[in-house]
């Protein structure tokens, strides 16, 4: 039997089998069970559906692995199993194969997310899929086959994983919407490209869709790349019928698709989601009776050699962007390119549609001298006038720049895009990019929280946007000239990991971090040695402390806030006195922290507890080259 190496090399039209799940759910396998585990438990059923693929014309079979990497397993108390599901349903596949048929090494995405959408790292990724792969390697697969990815950065781990333990052919596979694109707004032109250059064999579409929306995009996919093209539709989309989803498309329908698919440059055909037996058997017919016509293929030269490194956004970057230099995207962004020290209060946004108060108070960090202005996104899940909203009225009205808080909470990965091309044409431009606190902190704790993505894909993406491209790597026209910032916390109860996630937000574009309030500046020092090497300009939070009682509201019910235990004994002391020398004893703290750190920072973003200007502006004072007005408390 030829080597599948062999059969990409040939030019003729190879078949591949269907869906596996719809198959083992029609005989009885309810959808809450672990479908890979069926490979230890039930084999015959298993060895039974790649049999009845293969009499149906099959001549490649996927093995029942889609879901069977660690994650997945979890779920079900299983990932002490993954290896021996995985070369279970090789050898299954095998079996079943015998000399008629190529048996395909079936990996689908792990089911978290990946940086920079998410905390997991690409080499976490990596060794993850890593995991399976070497399963199916021992379990004797012929090929592998990497399906129904939305996010090439994920399918793209899932080829270093594969390249760093087999030579073995790969068919990479990503799924597209309705509109044509993945989920992350990626093109099939951008995708089949990546996918050619990170060395996958055959590039392709499966699930997701119908044909209908899969010829389309394999038509543009076969002008980009010489790779041989895969595709693997749904039945159609599913349709709600009495309450149970049917597939609507008919063998018939499938075959005659089959046809033009060849037409348009795809040399494997199979099925995904709803398709059965019944479709592939058409299927096979058809390409036999199929005579594939011209191709046009994409001439250009192909890379020397792949590399394996991710990609850096700037390499993406339009030829005719220019990238807008730190030093002209805002006052605030040129003091920090150019090593000044940064002064910023806090002022939480006015509770009602009414700005009035709010913005006479900033009007105070105005005349004092103050650079910016901090304008928290419904911080600890309350509900206050819009961050963005109030951002705009302070520089149109006030005339002193705004660093507006963006956080994840609220919206979904469209409507952040379009709140932040809007801040851009409104000529916002400071940012502070923040996971956000869960709605069971605020007022309405069954509010419903988004989080497609935390604070280090929110970082990516807005660093996208200043190189003129979306989420999907697609371009925007004029680029965004946001001054990207994010939080960090130096007390963080697990510094290792706080420490990881700033480097990925480091690189994924910060240029600045403000940290949470700080009440411990050996702690700081201890942060700030700890980040020399990927360290970039830190404004310190300082908070004046009120009372006793603030002090211990924000010790323990403000996450990621730590009040060391001297300073609590000062605050309680001097709460006992009296309020007035509560107040004074916090701002004589502040103070100090301030003027410790002032050589080891590079600005200072003090809050204002309470709405209180006056009182955060009186902890400048610190700054002997700092002149600000004196106001009353």
């Amino acid at each position: 039997m030829e080597t599948f190496s062999e059969v990409i090399s040939s030019n003729r039209i190879t078949i591949f089998d269907g869906a596996i799940g719809t198959r083992l759910y029609s005989k009885g396998v309810y959808i809450n069970r672990c479908y890979d585990e069926l490979n230890l438990t039930n084999p015959e059923l298993v060895r039974d559906v790649h049999s009845e693929y293969i009499h149906a014309g099959a001549e490649v079979i996927e093995t029942n692995t889609f879901g069977a990497s660690r994650h997945h397993l979890q779920q079900f108390g299983l990932e002490g199993s993954l290896r021996l599901i995985n070369v279970a349903a090789a050898r299954l596949a095998r079996e079943a194969a015998g000399e008629r048929a190529h048996v395909a090494g079936a990996i689908g995405p792990l089911g978290l997310r990946i940086e920079p959408y998410g905390p997991t790292s690409f080499d976490e990724a990596k060794e993850m899929f890593k995991e399976q792969v070497e399963a199916l390697v021992e379990g004797n697969v012929d090929l592998f086959i990497l399906e129904t990815f939305s996010d090439i950065s994920e399918i793209r781990q899932a080829i270093r994983a594969v390249r760093e333990v087999s030579d073995l052919p790969i068919v990479a596979q990503m799924t597209i919407l309705p509109s044509g694109n993945t989920s992350f707004g990626t093109t099939p032109e951008v995708f089949t490209s990546r996918l050619d250059e990170w060395g996958a064999d055959v590039i392709g579409l499966n699930c997701g869709v119908g044909p209908a929306i899969v010829l389309a995009a394999i038509e543009k996919m076969n002008k980009v790349t010489p790779k041989k093209l895969s595709a693997q539709p749904n039945a159609g989309l599913p349709r709600d019928v009495q309450g149970r989803q049917f597939y609507m498309c008919s063998p018939e329908y499938m075959a005659k698709y089959a046809q033009r698919l060849i037409q348009a440059g795809a040399k494997f055909i199979g099925g995904c989601c709803g398709t059965t037996p019944a479709h592939i058997k058409l299927i096979a017919a058809a390409v036999r009776a199929a005579s594939p016509r011209g191709q046009k293929f994409y001439t250009g030269d192909l890379p020397a050699e792949t590399s394996l490194t991710p990609i850096r956004v700037e390499e993406l970057t339009p030829s005719d962007i220019r990238v807008v230099p730190p030093t002209e995207k805002s006052n605030w962004s040129s003091r920090i390119a150019h090593g000044e020290f940064v002064t910023s209060v806090e002022v939480l946004p006015a509770k009602g549609c009414d700005a009035h108060k709010t913005l006479e108070s900033i009007r105070l960090l105005k005349d004092a001298g103050v650079n910016a202005v901090n304008i928290p996104d419904g911080p600890r899940a309350q509900t206050r006038m819009s961050a963005q909203a109030t951002a705009l009225l302070v520089e149109r009205e006030i005339g002193i720049e705004a660093v507006l808080h963006y956080c994840c909470r609220d919206r979904n990965l469209l409507g952040m895009m379009s709140d932040l091309l809007g801040a851009a044409a409104l000529g916002l431009r400071n940012l502070l990019l923040i996971t956000g606190d869960p709605p069971k902190m605020g007022p309405y704790p069954d509010a419903t929280a988004v989080f497609d993505i935390d604070a280090i894909g929110l970082t990516n993406m807005v660093n996208k946007l200043n190189h003129g491209l979306d989420l999907g790597n697609n371009p925007i026209g004029c680029p965004t000239a946001f001054c990207i910032g994010v939080g960090v916390n130096p007390g963080a109860l697990n510094l290792d990991h706080e420490l990881k996630r700033f480097e990925y937000k480091v690189e994924a574009g910060a240029e600045y971090a403000i940290t949470q309030p700080v009440f411990d500046n050996e702690q700081l020092f201890a942060f700030l040695e700890r980040i020399k090497d990927f360290r970039i300009p830190i404004v310190a939070g300082i908070w004046p402390l009120v009372s006793y009682r603030n002090a211990e509201f924000l010790h323990n019910e403000v996450p990621g806030v730590c009040v060391p235990a001297p300073v609590m004994e000062r605050m309680r002391v001097a709460s006992e006195k009296s309020k007035e020398h509560a107040r004074e004893e916090g701002l004589t703290i502040a103070r100090e922290l301030l003027t410790e750190a002032r050589e080891h920072i590079q600005g200072v973003q003090v809050s204002a507890p309470f709405g209180n200007v006056g009182f955060a502006l009186d902890v400048f004072q610190a700054l002997p080259e700092y002149q600000v007005l004196t106001v009353s408390v």
